[in-house]
């Protein structure tokens, strides 16, 4: 970009910020610019970087965050001061939970002078602080380069998260003759010989070791190595639910997902199990086990050292580069046997899944919604959740066959994120069929991102699964045993709705009729909603119920 040359000389420090953002490989910036961005604005509209307007800040930090998920390198958001900073602290705290890249870039009033006493004056860094990794104000434009440098450095850093920068009007517009700060190179740092030698011994010293696969093993190099260790030594594995097609779950050794905490079938496999190999574990997500004291011995393999709480105290590390760290692993140790208990647990839950993939009726149950999605998505398409019961139904139900093809979030967990975690998806990968999955609830929490979808030009199918009430949490009050109370909701015409907005809306009236509608949809090309009846009366019934008196029927040699 063309630099503009201050009245004191230098660059301008809206520009010196654009040109440092163009150093990191930033190419678009998404948010609701205000006032307070304005020097910053003019400064994008001469640079390669394009500024992408989205309906509410909260879905620019969405679909920013899942841009670091899906590529590694952090996604960039904007929002001026006040209110439109105080709108990113769910996504901040989404990609902070999440481990995903991001960059909050945020305006304020100038901190020399000011002609408007308080109005619109939050303390943002102060508000983005428990929600990030790093929050900064830019005190001068000296500052302007290292600040997002170190902003970028801070939010790929493992763990992953948001770091925030907030750019003052009057920095913005002032000059300074630093320009943007090289990238530096570096290794992640991998365990010794004698903690590789420890890890190895205690793997191979148990005769029934289980893999768990989560959120941190979520990485390309690691997903190859996992799938060689799988591979090569026979390692039986669970996925969780972030860590969803690490390694292909149609894979014989796959065992299932842990969409519950407890009480399914995989977790009769975890009793099963004498050592647990937890890869990447979070302790941000949902629990896939629960340890307790003086029960199976469980090996943490991540980055850094594991977060100890009443749930998760494991009893050897292995810290470091994941990947490098599996892979010595893999030459240390040795092939396994199959184990005939871990292969009942496997098929029981594929008949079980299997039970209810055709099941017919007016009103879709959620088993069949999944089953048809994988039955038309290709291996690489990709399904964006939002939050609700079909969260656990995807996750539990649909097998993931390559990294990255299940978004769904079981940190922070917020309805909403759903459309913009999709729409960044279609425009990452424009040659792979992207559907996003929401509840009526979470889908009308941003659907006017809609009109935003449809202006990036994007192919994207929205199901929106329609219950007229909030599903989820009407599944727990029931399992609670309380009366149903408070959670029912009113919608609009979704079809009249969506189209709006420019995208086209489609009424499903019967379960023989979704899959052949999402099927057009996807061939149509554009932005498509379906609307879709969905009967969850059996949720508490099979989930609470059903499946914990199955899996606790399992025979198996070395159950509890």
């Amino acid at each position: 970009m063309a630099s503009t040359e201050g009245p004191d000389g230098g660059e301008k420090a809206a520009e010196l910020f654009v040109r440092a953002l163009e150093a990191e490989g930033v190419t678009h910036v998404f948010g609701v610019p205000g006032e307070e961005n304005l020097d910053l604005l003019e400064a994008l509209a001469h640079s390669p970087i394009k500024v992408v307007v989205t309906r509410h800040e909260q879905a620019a930090g969405f679909m920013a965050a899942t841009h670091g998920r899906l590529t590694g390198e952090p996604g960039v958001a904007l929002a001026t001061l006040g209110p439109g900073a105080t709108n990113l602290v769910t996504a901040a705290a989404y990609a902070t939970l999440g481990g995903m890249p991001l960059v909050l870039v945020t305006g304020q009033k100038p901190i020399r002078s000011s002609k408007q006493a308080r109005f619109q004056i939050v303390d943002v860094v102060a508000t983005m602080e428990p929600h990030t990794k790093a929050t900064r104000r830019i005190e001068g434009p000296d500052f302007v380069t290292a600040c997002v440098r170190e902003a970028f450095r801070l939010a790929r850093l493992e763990r992953p998260g948001a770091v925030h920068l907030e750019l003052p009007e009057d920095v913005a517009a002032g000059t300074s003759e630093l320009g943007p700060l090289p990238r530096a190179t570096s290794r992640r740092p991998i365990a010794d010989d004698e903690a590789l030698a420890r890890a190895a011994e205690r793997i191979d010293a148990a005769e029934r070791p289980l893999l768990v696969l989560g959120s941190g093993a979520n990485r390309t190099r690691t997903c190859a190595a996992l799938r060689a260790l799988v591979d090569d030594r026979r390692l039986p594995f669970v996925s969780t639910q972030m860590g969803k097609g690490v390694v292909s779950e149609d894979h014989p050794l796959w065992l299932g997902t842990a969409a519950l905490s407890s009480g399914d079938f995989e977790h009769r496999a975890f009793e099963v199990a004498d050592l647990i190999v937890n890869v990447g574990h979070d302790v941000v997500e949902k629990p896939p086990f629960r340890m307790r004291p003086g029960g199976t011995e469980v090996l943490h393999v991540s980055y850094t050292s594991a977060e100890v709480d009443p749930l998760y105290f494991p009893g050897t590390e292995l810290r470091g580069d994941i990947a490098t760290n599996v892979a010595a692993l893999n030459a240390r140790i040795r092939t396994r046997e199959a184990c005939a208990d871990f292969e009942v647990v496997r098929r029981a839950l594929r008949d079980h899944v299997a039970r209810d993939a055709n099941l017919g009726g007016e009103r879709l149950r959620t088993e069949r919604v999944v089953a048809d999605v994988r039955r038309v998505l290709p291996r690489e398409g990709i399904v964006a959740l939002d939050n609700g019961i079909y969260k656990l139904w995807f996750a539990r139900n649909y097998p993931a066959y390559e990294p990255n093809t299940v978004l769904l979030d079981n940190a922070l967990a917020t309805m909403g994120a759903g459309l913009p975690s999709a729409m960044m998806a279609a425009h990452l990968f424009p040659d792979r069929p992207v559907v996003a999955v929401t509840g009526d609830g979470g889908h009308l929490m941003n659907s006017a991102e809609l009109e935003t979808a449809v202006r990036m030009q994007l192919d994207l199918v929205v199901v929106v699964l329609r219950d007229d009430a909030l599903g989820m949490i009407k599944w727990k009050q029931e399992e609670l045993g309380f009366a149903d109370y408070g959670l029912d909701l009113g919608n609009p015409d979704l079809v009249a709705h969506t189209a709006s907005f420019g995208a086209t809306g489609t009424r499903v009236e019967r379960a023989d009729a979704f899959a052949p509608a999402l099927e057009a949809a996807l061939a149509a090309g554009g932005v498509h909603v379906l609307d879709v009846p969905v009967d969850y009366s059996q949720n508490h019934f099979i989930l609470h119920e059903e499946v914990q008196a199955l899996s606790a029927a399992l025979e198996l040699e070395h159950g509890d």
